[in-house]
C-alpha cells in the first residue's frame, strides 16, 4: 500500500490516479533486501517461459500482486496487476523480472520484483521404450539426451543397443550425420548408438534434447533356447550383434544329457508372423564340425528335443514365448 496525500491508496488505484491527473508517483525509500518465501521449482538460468508453463510473480509492498499462479496462455502472455497483459513467451525469468520492474517505475521508485516458476509445461519430451520410467518429462533448459534417458529412470535391462529421436521440423533438422525427414516432411528422425554415448565414444552424439521430441528406445531382439538344455531362456541381442546356433548353445550353459542333438530345430515365424516354419538342425553335426554353423535371425527359436511327443512340444513352446510365462530373458556374457 501507498500514500497519497493523506490517503492510503492500493498500487492498482494509484496507477489509475496517476493515469488521470498525470502527478508523478510518491517517492519512497529504498527497499530492504528480498525475502525468499514459499519454495518454487527451481529454473534454470537458461529456462525460457512458454505456453502452459505457470508464473508467480511478487512485489515487494504491493499486495495486488499475490503467491496465485498464473498461466502463460498460448500467446506468450500473462495478465497483471496494474500493468495489464505482459509478454513473457520465450524469456527467462530475469529477463521478466527486469521487464516488469521497468513498468512497475511509473509506480514505485525501486520496484523490488521476484518471478518463480511454479509448474514447468512448456517443454515436454517424450521418452517411451525400454526405460524404467516412460512418460512425458519437462526440458526445464538444456538437457542433453543421456540427462533425458536419465531423468526417465534409466534403461531398462531389455534396451536394444540405439535411440531413436523424432523431432518437429520447425525446431530444426536433429544435428546428426544419419538425421533424415519423414515421409511427411514435418519430423526429422535420426538413431543414436546408445553404448557410444553411454561410454563417450562419440559425445558430439549427445545432443541437446528440443521441445516436444520423442526419443523412444526400442526393446532389444531376442532369441531363445529351449528344450534340453542347462539354461533355457531368451537371449538378448546387443550393438545389432548375430548369434549362432554354437553360440546359443553355449550360452544356454550346453546340452543336456537326456538331448537329441541331431534332431533339433529352429522355429522362424514366417513373413505373415502368424506361424513358425520348422528349420530341421543337426546339432551333433555341427558340433563335430561336419556341417556349418547356422546363424540365428531375431525371436527364432532354437529347440534341442528328447523323448517328448513332437506336437505337444511345439504347442507348448508357441504358448510359451507369446506369454513370457517361465522364460529367463537375459543378456550375452561379456
Amino acid at each position: 500500500m501507498k500514500t497519497f496525500g493523506k490517503f492510503v491508496l492500493p498500487l492498482a488505484a494509484m496507477a489509475a490516479l496517476a493515469q488521470q491527473t498525470q502527478i508523478p508517483a510518491a517517492k519512497t525509500a529504498p527497499e530492504p533486501a528480498r525475502v525468499q518465501t514459499a519454495d518454487r521449482p527451481t529454473a534454470p538460468a537458461d529456462y525460457e517461459l512458454g505456453p502452459g508453463d505457470q508464473i508467480v510473480v511478487r512485489v515487494l509492498n504491493a499486495e495486488e500482486f499475490n503467491d496465485k499462479a498464473i498461466l502463460v496462455d498460448m500467446g506468450g502472455f500473462v495478465r497483471l496487476p496494474v500493468v495489464g497483459r505482459l509478454h513473457v513467451g520465450g524469456l527467462t525469468v530475469s529477463r521478466v523480472e527486469a521487464d516488469l520492474s521497468e513498468k512497475l517505475t511509473k509506480y514505485l521508485k525501486h520496484p523490488d520484483v521476484q518471478v518463480s516458476i511454479a509448474e514447468f509445461h512448456s517443454q515436454p519430451v517424450s521418452v517411451i521404450g525400454a526405460v524404467k520410467n516412460p512418460g512425458i518429462h519437462q526440458v526445464q533448459g538444456r538437457k542433453s539426451l543421456v540427462e533425458m534417458l536419465s531423468l526417465a529412470g534409466g534403461l531398462d535391462p531389455n534396451a536394444g543397443p540405439n535411440v531413436r529421436i523424432t523431432r518437429r521440423i520447425e525446431n530444426g533438422r536433429i544435428p546428426l550425420a544419419n538425421a533424415k525427414a519423414d515421409t511427411s516432411g514435418q519430423f526429422s528422425v535420426a538413431e543414436v548408438n546408445l553404448k557410444s554415448i553411454l561410454e563417450a565414444k562419440n559425445p558430439q552424439e549427445n545432443i541437446l534434447a528440443q521441445p516436444f521430441d520423442v526419443i523412444s528406445v526400442p526393446r532389444a531382439e531376442t532369441v531363445y533356447v529351449m528344450g534340453n538344455v542347462q539354461k533355457a531362456g531368451g537371449y538378448v541381442l546387443t550393438d545389432s550383434d548375430t548369434v549362432s546356433v554354437l553360440q546359443a548353445v553355449s550360452m544356454a550353459g550346453g546340452l543336456d544329457r537326456m538331448a537329441k542333438p541331431q534332431n533339433s530345430m529352429i522355429l522362424r515365424r514366417t513373413p505373415e508372423g502368424v506361424s513358425r516354419a520348422e528349420i530341421p538342425v543337426d546339432l551333433r553335426k555341427i558340433l563335430e564340425g561336419k556341417n556349418p554353423d547356422v546363424r540365428m535371425r531375431p525371436e527364432d527359436i532354437l529347440y534341442v528335443p528328447d523323448n517328448v511327443p513332437r506336437r505337444a512340444v511345439l504347442r507348448g513352446l508357441e504358448a510359451a514365448i507369446q506369454t513370457g510365462t517361465g522364460i529367463a530373458i537375459f543378456r550375452r556374457p561379456y
